[in-house]
């Protein structure tokens, strides 16, 4: 592998999908096809990207050792010796720097959600993930700074019940990953991540089944509402969304009890019977939001 390749390798460009996120608030608010909003939103995603992108640098450099004995991330550039530890570091913070000054450019809201995103991430690397509960807990709040991040950007604000249903469907979609990882490690899991020596099967199933059943409730409860606050009539569009949205929630939680969730963008990347749930949902809530 060259060292080229190894560097876009450690940056994860795979996972930048999961900052598109920062569209969530602008989009549910009606304000995406306004210019200057997308515009916003996509810096947003942009700063987000370099930023997630330098922590990965980060975590990596820090975690070269233990990477090395995972059956998988044994094969990650910095771990294989592809990309020098200082190199690690030195891409990790001028990434960093360079997200947060990013923010800046609509908003210096965007900015300092985007650096409480790098000091979560951070601390999580270094502490937080040694910590059970904790752990899941700081992960879910990475997803839902971004939504936060799309927010501040655009100058939207955020109901009660969107921050609901992000806050526990990041806990759903982390708690899966935890599963899938217990799964794919079998007994060795305590050793490459030591909270998984803490958590049982059982444990997690019930965590997942609580996050994804106040996630749809608040869900179908948030859908309610804005239907209620329409100023026109017409379609129930809002109400209609609800089932897309039911199976895509219902696909996922699928897939994660067959052991599919240590990578939740694989699924979201190549699962087609989610991608289409999530099409769907799409058009049905966007039709809710800009044709009423």
């Amino acid at each position: 592998m060259s060292l080229a390749r190894g560097l876009v390798k450690t940056a994860r460009p795979v996972q930048w999908s999961k900052n598109v996120l920062v569209f969530a608030a602008p989009g549910a608010a009606g304000v995406l096809d306004n210019a200057e909003a997308l515009g916003d939103s996509l810096v947003a995603f942009v700063a987000f990207c370099l930023a997630a992108s330098g922590t990965y640098f980060l975590n990596d450099t820090r975690d070269r050792v233990a990477d090395a004995q995972h059956p998988t991330k044994c094969r990650r550039p910095i771990a294989a010796g592809v990309v020098s530890p200082t190199l690690g570091y030195v891409m990790g913070f001028g990434l960093i720097a360079a997200g947060v000054l990013v923010g800046f450019v609509p908003h210096w809201q965007l900015a300092v959600t985007v650096g409480a995103y790098v000091a979560l991430t951070t601390s999580y690397s270094y502490w937080l993930k040694h910590v059970p509960v904790v752990d899941l807990v700081a992960i879910a709040a990475g997803f839902v700074l971004r939504a936060i991040g799309g927010a501040t950007a655009t100058g939207v604000p955020i109901s009660n019940w969107f921050f609901i249903v992000a806050s526990f469907g990041s806990l759903f979609i982390v708690a899966g990953k935890r599963s899938g990882e217990m799964g794919e490690l079998a007994g060795d899991a305590g050793s490459i991540r030591p909270t998984l020596e803490v958590y049982t099967a059982s444990y997690l199933a019930y965590l997942r089944a609580v996050s994804s059943g106040v996630m749809l409730v608040a869900y179908c409860l948030w859908s309610f509402e804005k239907a209620d606050l329409a100023t026109t009539a017409g379609l129930p569009w809002y109400q209609l969304s609800i089932v897309p949205f039911a199976v895509a929630i219902l696909r996922y939680a699928m897939l994660l009890d067959l052991g599919h969730g240590s990578t939740p963008e694989e699924i979201a990347l190549h699962d087609r019977p989610f991608q289409i749930a999530i099409a769907v949902w799409l058009v049905i809530f966007g039709c809710g939001i800009y044709l009423l």
